[in-house]
């Protein structure tokens, strides 16, 4: 994960208030409830880490140096263990209760292999009758048809900068099976413009439940959206949550 979006500073200041807190971080702090740790991978600015470590052991795994800044400056970062890492190859050398991942970081992971890494890192971590929970967008759906400039466009109170407008575009690539898609933003005072290109991996349903059986783990429950619905065709999110096999 190596795109400007995360590792630009200049982007990580549009983040929360582009993406604010939402039902994936209510769902895992309930889910949370009776754990005594988590590991948070991909934990991006650190919102849902900052308010699970009020009450018991969390680490924040992030490979982007610019989001971890960012979470360190967060009231409360104190009580997180921060570490920059990619989740596929991060060993802590200690077990979780809980292992988190939201905000769709599993759609970075851009082939099998990597996803079977990440879940192995999961598994690695898990303390025995511990859970894990992350999510994947129902490439079904196919939601990034409506990632275009005029669904998109919205308007963004940003501090220091005002006004800032924001859209999305994106274009699926069929050769490598991903969708790039560019964030832009514009400041309105100014007309400055920030731009940045992604790209997200939309893995079907039995390709990440391959990658969970590979890495040692099993899925308990397939959620199709973050209120715990049950997985359907139709669903907008692949939510597995699971643990370790046998």
């Amino acid at each position: 994960m190596t795109e400007s979006l995360f590792h630009d500073p200049d982007f990580t200041r549009f983040y929360d208030i582009d993406n604010p807190w939402d039902t994936d971080k209510d769902y895992c702090l309930t889910l949370a409830r009776d754990t005594k740790s988590v590991l948070d991978l991909g934990c991006g600015t650190g919102e849902l880490a900052t308010v699970l470590a009020k009450t018991r052991r969390v680490v924040g795994v992030e490979p982007a140096a610019a989001m971890l800044d960012h979470a360190r400056r967060r009231q409360g970062a104190e009580h997180v263990r921060w570490v920059e890492a990619d989740g596929r190859s991060v060993r802590l050398g200690e077990t979780f209760d809980l292992v988190v991942m939201t905000g769709h970081a599993f759609q970075c992971l851009l082939t099998l292999e990597d996803q079977v890494a990440l879940c192995e890192t999961i598994a690695t971590h898990l303390a025995p009758g511990g859970s894990f929970i992350f999510d994947s967008r129902n490439p079904a759906v196919e939601e990034w048809r409506k990632w275009t400039p005029d669904q998109t466009r919205r308007t963004i109170e940003v501090p220091d900068l005002g006004k800032v407008g924001a859209w999305n575009d994106a274009r699926f690539e069929i050769r490598s099976g991903t969708v790039a898609y560019d964030t832009v933003y514009r400041e309105a005072r100014s007309g400055r413009q920030w731009q940045a290109t992604s790209r997200l991996f939309f893995a079907e349903q039995p390709q990440i439940a391959a990658a969970v059986t590979a890495a040692g783990l099993k899925v308990h429950r397939w959620m199709g959206d973050w209120t715990g619905g049950s997985m359907t065709a139709t669903s907008p999110e692949i939510i597995p949550v699971g643990g370790l096999a046998g």
